[in-house]
């Protein structure tokens, strides 16, 4: 049963406008009677009913909510350095697919990609897009966000006033004492942020400035990874030691 997301709450009766309703009406070829399941803002989710068309519009009505739990017990924040190509679109499907909350796509001494700011905001609309299909086909109860391209150092400086509350890490090729799940082993909160590099990794630079505000740096293995495998890989690992990945906790 197809999936869409509303930027509202749940009701007896909802009318659905613009993409998705287009969708519904001139691609589905949708019709009276058939059924379609809503989440809302708050992660709820419902079975409707379409109950009538107009030229922009579906109307929808409740037959039952439903009660669903498709969403990790830990929230993830994926960091990613902007890769070449178009691989930040196969990491925002992935990590969405494994339950990612948000997506900050970050630009750091060694990207070689850079974009005005014109191709940056369409870059991210394509990106969010790609997220949101990929919720819908996954049956994800919330769509994660994908925030605008920040400089690493600035996210850096930001996200390490929040130490307490999230477990925040940074995958270094060039780290040799800590693993990521020895990293996880230690770590008590519910909410994690992980920092990939780009093709070319992090440089010496990045590296040390992480260290002074106190962000540890973990390795992902004795192999170096492409930059896409390490956030697949990171995501993973944090949802099969942390969250559900595997079988629920």
């Amino acid at each position: 049963m197809r999936r869409i997301f509303i930027s509202d709450l749940l009701k007896e009766n909802i009318t659905i406008t613009g993409p998705d309703a287009h969708h519904l009406s001139r691609v589905m070829r949708s019709k009276d009677g058939d059924h379609i399941v809503v989440a809302d803002d708050e992660g709820r989710v419902g079975e409707y009913v379409m109950t009538g068309f107009t030229e922009n519009s579906v109307e929808l009505k409740l037959v039952t909510y439903i009660d669903e739990n498709t969403e990790s017990n830990v929230e993830i924040t994926l960091a990613q350095c902007l890769p070449k190509g178009d691989k930040l679109e196969l990491i925002t499907q992935k990590a969405t697919e494994l339950g990612i909350n948000n997506i900050v796509p970050l630009t750091s001494d060694n990207c070689v990609v850079r974009y005005d700011t014109k191709k940056a905001k369409t870059k991210r609309d394509k990106w969010q897009k790609i997220a949101n299909e990929a919720g819908k086909q996954c049956g994800r109860g919330r769509l994660p966000e994908v925030e605008e391209i920040q400089p690493l150092k600035q996210w850096l400086k930001e996200m390490a006033t929040h130490r307490d509350d999230v477990a925040l890490c940074m995958c270094y090729e060039n780290e040799e004492q800590t693993g990521i799940k020895e990293f996880l082993a230690k770590c008590s909160q519910k909410r994690f942020a992980v920092v990939i590099g780009p093709e070319g990794g992090f440089s010496l630079d990045e590296a040390e400035y992480a260290k002074k505000l106190g962000i540890p740096s973990v390795s992902l293995g004795s192999r170096i990874l492409r930059a896409e495998t390490a956030a697949i890989s990171a995501m993973s690992i944090i949802q099969y030691e942390k969250g559900d990945l595997g079988g629920r906790n």
